[in-house]
Order: C-alpha cells, then structure tokens, then sequence
C-alpha cells in the first residue's frame, strides 16, 4: 500500500523469514557459518536456540537454501507436536524414501540403506528440526539413537535442532544427558544491540529500493530499538506499522508521535505508564 510512496520496490518489513532480506550481523554470520560448518564437517547434533522473533526460521531457510544450491538432500521438521511414528513418517516423506512410511522399521532400514550409499559416495544427509522446545520425550530420543548412525568417517545424518530458550533448559534436565553430551555445536541468537537495530532498518529499506534511509530519524530510531529490545519480529511489525501511518497522514518522515501511536496499539513495554522499569524483552539473549 505504501511502497509507491516511499520508493519501494517490495514491503521491506514482511514477518516472513525471506533469506533475501538477512541481515548479515555478526551474530548472523557466525550462526550460519556454524550450522554450514557443522553439516560439511559430519559433527552429527548441532543446536540452535534464540527467544522469540530472533530470527531462527530466517537461519533455517538459509541453511536450506545451502543445501539445495549443494544438493544435500535434507528432511525438514517444522512441527514438533508429534509422535514417534509421525516423526519417522515425515522423515520417509521429505527424503522420499522407499518404504512403507507407517512402518518405523521399514523407514529405518530405509534410511539406513540411504545413508549408507550416501556415505560411500562422500555426502551426507541432514534432518532440521524446528520448535524443538516442544518435543517429547520419546521423540527426542528417536532423534538422539538416530545420531548413533555413523561409520569411520563420521556422523552419517547431520541433525540440527531449532528451539527457544526453554529448549536448552529441556537439555539440561538429567534424563536428557545423553543427547545433551551428543551436541557438537551450539549456535545462539540474540537480540540486535542499538546500532544493528539501526543498520537492520538501513539493509531491509535498501534491499526494498530504498538505498538512503531518510524515513526513521536517529530520535525514532532509538525509540523503536528500546521498544523492541532488540527483537528482528518485533522491529518489523513497528517499522511496517510506522510507514503504513507515514503513508496515511502523506508524512515522508517518521516521527515520534507516530511511534507513539504505534507503540501502544502493540502494546510494547515502552509505550505502558510503567515503562521507567526495564522491558524484559531487551534482555541480553543470543542474536538474529
């Protein structure tokens, strides 16, 4: 509705994790090059974690994007509320194995075969797990016994486990120890500190045509990171909000008034009479 207004090419701030519109900070880049590090070099489990709206969908859909320009072949869990014989279903799906794909046997004879020519011919295989937070407990070990696939030369399927903070305290948990002492690397997301809140706007508007940021002045700008804390979501919702009401009231610039407005219909912490007490959503958590 607003691009032609701005000058833009394509809705800068879509909540859609578009592996196009990254922005490549430094807790970015050293996600992504762990999660392509831990698949070429066989290290078997690697965990991402990171609160809410940090991004780790957006690290997902560029490691896929890895693997497919590699052609790795790759299942892909992207939800978790399931059981055991769900859980092999979708894997025989998604890797398109040659089985009966209700028989938990069939499908492990299958992908063990799979694996095995995979692994002769120098290539792996890599299963992605999303909202792993809400695994259970049998699933999560399915997920830890098919680690134990190897052979001299390493892990033999390259498993990465996505999940919020509460996937890690899941981890620590005694029952868990076995998986948890399989994990090889761990990736954590955090919130962007005030200058990549900053420099996040700036890519997103330019990818989007907009090549010199003039919309959000350095007085919104620091209104949006404190609103935030930080959280990529978060910033989009208000960045689209802030130029949807730009566009309305024919302002080319944001302001803080604007903000304003827009801070207490999504009721974000900064916006609230109380908001002298620390947001709990700017805590320091791992970045994307």
């Amino acid at each position: 509705m607003y691009k032609a207004f701005f000058g833009l090419i394509s809705n800068p701030f879509n909540l859609s994790p578009d592996p196009a519109f990254l922005y490549r900070s430094p807790h970015h880049e050293e996600a992504l090059a762990n999660l392509v590090y831990g698949v070429q070099s066989r290290k078997g489990f690697i965990l991402l974690t990171g609160e809410v709206g940090t991004g780790k969908t957006t690290m997902l859909e560029c490691l896929r994007d890895h693997l497919d320009s590699h052609q790795i072949p790759f299942a892909f869990i992207f939800n978790s509320r399931l059981t055991a014989d769900q859980f092999f279903e979708m894997i025989a799906y998604d890797l398109d194995l040659p089985c009966t794909r209700t028989s938990k046997t069939e499908v492990l004879i299958a992908l063990n075969t799979i694996l095995l020519e995979r692994a002769n011919q120098n290539k792996t295989t890599v299963l992605i797990v999303d909202e792993g937070q809400n695994l259970d407990w049998d699933v999560l070990e399915e997920i830890r016994l098919l680690g134990n696939l190897e052979n001299r030369r390493g892990k033999l399927l390259q498993i990465i486990i996505s999940g919020q903070p509460e996937l890690d305290e899941k981890l620590e948990r005694d029952e868990y120890r076995q998986l948890r002492q399989r994990i090889a690397l761990r990736c954590r997301l955090r919130p962007f500190s005030d200058s990549e809140t900053t420099a996040y706007i700036a890519t997103r508007l330019g990818i989007a045509g907009l090549r010199d940021q003039n919309v959000f002045p350095p007085n919104v700008l620091a209104r949006i990171h404190k609103g935030t804390g930080g959280i990529p979501r978060l910033i989009n919702s208000v960045c689209d909000n802030l130029l949807l009401t730009s566009f309305a009231m024919a302002r080319p610039v944001v302001t803080a008034e604007m903000y304003d407005e827009v801070a207490r219909d999504l009721r974000l912490e900064s916006a609230r009479p109380d908001s002298g007490r620390p947001n709990r959503s700017g805590m320091h958590i791992a970045g994307n």
